[in-house]
């Protein structure tokens, strides 16, 4: 029953995370309130927010940089061409995964929603377990006990951190690859971060119309500007 329900999330993760993500301006209940935490209570949420969403970002570059897995699926199903266990998968099973959960949990935090934190951040782990729990019945099957063996060795959410600077020494980091592989979730990530800091801070720019929507306006030209040069320079192969 799990399997099926993972393999379902799997087919329509997309679609579901967008519409939970849109979440994150939910009205909701405020983690940290002005009556206990002062005047510049927003401070917290701001910068507690942005250490683990950043985090979230860099477990995800530096995991795509040293040794990238195909995990996106074949026609909208659970998909691998190789087992790959080398890079910050020698360390944990789910890095990519661990660090969406990290920049979704990081965001919630900084949109200061109880709701978002507290209820939609559970349910989003929930989804990924699922997930998780498809894909190992797949690679289970695919691998047979080269990936058991893999399980036994590697946890699936608690990293180890032994030998971790001996995995950065020992490869090479393809920051080239990171910024293609991962410039969509990027482009995502930081118009949220903007769109958090324009609708839920209106104080730190000033509250006037006109000036929300011109920082908006720029934040959506350089976001986008960054997104169309990536994505033009995968498109034209010069990054091979």
């Amino acid at each position: 029953m799990i399997i099926q329900l993972g393999n379902f999330f799997f087919r329509y993760r997309n679609v579901i995370f967008i519409f939970l993500y849109l979440l994150l301006f939910a009205l909701s209940m405020e983690l940290f309130g002005a009556e206990r935490w002062g005047d510049k209570y927003y401070f917290y949420p701001i910068v507690f927010g942005l250490i683990i969403t950043i985090s979230g970002q860099l477990i995800r570059g530096g995991t795509i940089g040293l040794a990238y897995i195909i995990r996106g699926g074949q026609n909208r199903k659970v998909y691998a061409d190789e087992l790959v266990t080398t890079g910050i998968f020698s360390h944990v099973r789910n890095p990519l995964y661990i660090g969406n959960i990290l920049m979704l949990w990081g965001a919630g935090i900084m949109a200061n929603s109880l709701l978002f934190t507290l209820v939609i951040m559970p349910l989003f782990v929930g989804i990924y377990q699922c997930i998780v729990l498809a894909e190992e019945d797949y690679l289970r099957k695919k691998f047979g006990q080269g990936f058991i063996d893999y399980t036994k060795k590697v946890n699936r959410w608690v990293p180890s951190l032994k030998g971790i600077g001996d995995t950065f020494s020992s490869m090479k980091f393809n920051w080239r690859r990171w910024l293609i592989k991962e410039y969509g979730t990027q482009f995502v990530w930081l118009l949220g971060i903007a769109f958090i800091l324009l609708y839920k801070y209106p104080d730190l720019i000033g509250r006037d119309q006109a000036t929300r929507i011109k920082y908006a306006v720029v934040c959506f030209l350089v976001i986008g500007t960054y997104y169309l040069t990536i994505r033009f320079i995968k498109k034209s192969g010069r990054w091979k």
